[in-house]
């Protein structure tokens, strides 16, 4: 609700700075005239804010399986993950979940990890420099 309101503060100014030319609608998200965002420029948009993030690009859908992801990987009930990402049918929300690594992944992906950083760190060592 918060992020709501401040969304429509937000819009009132938008909509007092716009003047006549605002274009009124029931929409929360809309450009600085109140007329609807179109969908190649808010992905235009998402790809300029991840560059200056410095995150790797991805498409904004896949954001939804990213959500998904890290709320199975934090133990989030399915069914609360389903109210989140606004899924009609837990099996969606299942389906997307495939994407969380078992214990036993995770397990094996960070002694990879130690392994391949022990081998850089002992390299680095060898030559004078230290560890990075």
């Amino acid at each position: 609700m918060a992020a709501l309101r401040l969304r429509q503060k937000d819009q009132a100014s938008a909509r007092a700075a716009a003047g006549d030319l605002w274009t009124e609608s029931d929409f929360v998200f809309t450009t600085r005239y109140g007329t609807p965002v179109e969908p190649r420029n808010f992905n235009r948009e998402f790809n300029r804010r991840c560059d200056r993030a410095g995150v790797r690009t991805i498409r904004v859908h896949d954001t939804r399986h990213t959500c998904a992801s890290l709320l199975a990987a934090m133990d989030v009930h399915p069914r609360i993950a389903m109210q989140i990402l606004r899924h009609s049918e837990i099996a969606v929300t299942m389906e997307v979940y495939t994407h969380v690594p078992s214990d036993g992944t995770r397990r094996a992906l960070r002694k990879l990890g130690k392994a391949l950083d022990g081998n850089r760190t002992g390299k680095a060592k060898k030559k004078g420099q230290g560890a990075s």
